[in-house]
């Protein structure tokens, strides 16, 4: 893993950022870090968020108009920044109105709109600094190397030329030692392949150790890494108070690793979700979405993730985070024991561990959940699980399963 600080950035990147009276972000705070993941459903504001940093960073070159104005919050806009070194900037007023008061060096920002991404990818500005001259005049030239490369092995254009360019533009900007820029991207995975996600996520943690900051909304797991979860930005939006901003503190330094290795995209995926149901394996990954079927439910179109934790013991672990990020979970695990009879010690104290972080929410399995499910014998146990429930009814819906699914999509309705 890559050294990072979890407090904030260099002294002259952004410490803090208040928002209110703008768009959807009527009273919002946050402490960004060198990199920063604004992770939240579709119209939460992850992109209102990212606007109002750059129109306070640069606001010649994107001036603010009424419609930018929050008019249901009765708020005035107002945005104000500051960075690690105390140089501050508020921009304020009534749009087209606006006044701005700036004190001390501030640093220059490159805005990276979901729009242009099949295009020029970075919204004009003012350009006042060599650094984003410079990073502009690299994406000009690497989205032209793309483009040429497409010609030459005779691929038809298309939006991929500038994504791709995006990717080889970041190279470039390490090897041009790009320092002290606010980079703001919305949905820096578009138009790429898993595996050209991963690697450009890497290339922008990089840029973020070289002295800038990053930060981008994103739907796509490859781009959270939660090891550093105090990156995440968690985005909320409720009618009446309007965007709302959740950073979770970082976790304990002896889970680090252990959430490292066990987080891979899949159960990352946790944090784009409404809820999440944390399984034991992959028998009750498989077997579980026919039970929601079978009830009339999807637990995609729900927004619930169903998280096979790779065994007991890592629900506890799965279960922490899923707390420390606020999402609503609900957690199933084997009581390994008969319902009459104790579990032996270990199992005893997991069991009561999952109970004490859960709750209400965890649903103990007796003796376990091929016992619950009525399937008999413990080999092959996903594929007989997955041909057993593919023509599950809800009449032969076990019950506890059945509560299962219930719990699972009253958290998720409440949540979204």
């Amino acid at each position: 893993m890559a050294s990072d600080n979890a407090k904030g950035s260099a002294p002259n990147l952004l410490e803090t950022v208040h928002v209110s009276g703008f768009r959807t972000l009527r009273d919002a705070t946050f402490a960004p870090g060198p990199v920063s993941a604004l992770v939240g459903a579709p119209g939460v504001g992850k992109s209102n968020l990212l606007a109002s940093i750059r129109s306070a960073l640069d606001p010649e070159g994107a001036p603010l108009t009424p419609m930018d104005v929050a008019r249901a919050a009765a708020l005035p806009l107002h945005i104000a920044l500051e960075t690690g070194s105390g140089a501050r900037v508020t921009l304020k007023g009534d749009p087209p109105e606006t006044s701005v008061s700036r004190q001390g060096e501030l640093p220059p920002v490159l805005y990276m709109p979901a729009g242009l991404r099949a295009g020029t990818i970075i919204e004009p500005g003012t350009e006042t600094s060599q650094m984003t001259r410079m990073a502009r005049q690299l994406v000009e030239k690497a989205i032209a190397s793309e483009a040429e490369r497409r010609r030459r092995a005779s691929d038809p254009p298309g939006a991929t030329e500038a994504a791709h360019g995006l990717v080889a533009a970041t190279e470039a900007w390490g090897e041009a030692g790009m320092s002290g820029v606010v980079v703001l991207v919305e949905e820096p995975e578009l138009f790429l392949t898993p595996q050209t996600q991963r690697y450009l996520y890497r290339q922008l943690r990089h840029l973020a150790d070289m002295g800038n900051q990053i930060l981008y909304s994103t739907h796509s797991p490859s781009f959270l890494n939660v090891a550093r979860l105090h990156e995440l930005v968690l985005t909320e939006h409720d009618p009446a108070t309007g965007t709302r901003l959740v950073q979770p503190a970082p976790l304990p330094a002896s889970d680090e690793f252990r959430v490292y290795s066990e987080f891979d995209a899949t159960r990352s995926e946790m944090f784009l979700s409404r809820a999440a149901v944390l399984v034991e394996g992959q028998t009750e990954r498989l077997a579980l979405p026919f039970v929601f079927r079978a009830l009339g439910h999807d637990p995609d179109r729900e927004g619930i993730s169903i998280i096979e934790c790779g065994g007991k013991p890592n629900i506890p672990l799965i279960a922490r985070v899923a707390m420390a990020a606020g999402i609503p979970f609900v957690a199933v695990h084997d009581r390994d024991a008969e319902a009459g009879e104790r579990p032996i010690q270990s199992e005893r104290a997991l069991n009561d561990m999952i109970g004490e972080i859960a709750g209400k929410n965890r649903f103990e399995l007796a003796p376990d959940f091929e016992g619950v499910a009525g399937l008999r014998g413990h080999v092959r146990k996903p594929a007989r699980a997955w041909k057993s429930f593919a023509t599950l009814t809800a009449e032969e819906a076990p019950e506890l399963l059945t509560q299962i699914v219930t719990r699972a999509v009253e958290l998720a309705r409440r949540g979204g």
